[in-house]
């Protein structure tokens, strides 16, 4: 079964990256790692001067008190044990991530650093300001996911 990391700058407690989760589940095993919280418009930043933290939230969903770069670096080097997954999706981001603004974006970065690791990866955003598990954003999310997986376990 293909594993598929989720990860977002708008924290790990947010509805969009569940909504992203849930739809992602009929693909594959779902790894949820998110910072604990929101760290939008922090770009492809890393944490560099002090220890992270990873935190359980529930199964399969962990909580990083850092970046969604730092999230998908922890989570592909501890969690996963050095493995890469399948594929990497970051959102649903709230709100618009429009030209210049994408280099802002953690979201954004969530799934550059993905993609730099080796495996497909995308970025999702909603128009809505609270995306709800039924958001279009996540069932959109699920053509292209199908198509980027590369390998499944």
């Amino acid at each position: 079964m293909p594993l598929i990391l989720v990860t977002n700058d708008d924290g790990v407690t947010s509805e969009g990256i569940h909504a992203l989760a849930d739809a992602m589940r009929p693909l594959g095993e779902v790894l949820v790692v998110a910072p604990l919280q929101e760290a939008s418009a922090i770009g492809h930043a890393l944490t560099l001067r002090r220890p992270l933290r990873i935190e359980s939230i529930s199964d399969g969903v962990y909580g990083v008190d850092g970046t969604p770069t730092d999230c998908v670096n922890l989570g592909c080097a501890i969690l996963l044990k050095g493995q890469l997954p399948d594929l990497v999706v970051s959102g649903i981001n709230k709100g618009w991530n429009l030209g210049d603004d994408i280099t802002y974006s953690g979201t954004v970065s969530g799934a550059l650093e993905g993609a730099l690791l080796g495996p497909p990866a995308q970025s999702r955003r909603s128009a809505c300001v609270s995306p709800t598990r039924q958001c279009p954003a996540a069932r959109a999310a699920r053509p292209p996911a199908r198509r980027r997986r590369c390998r499944s376990r």
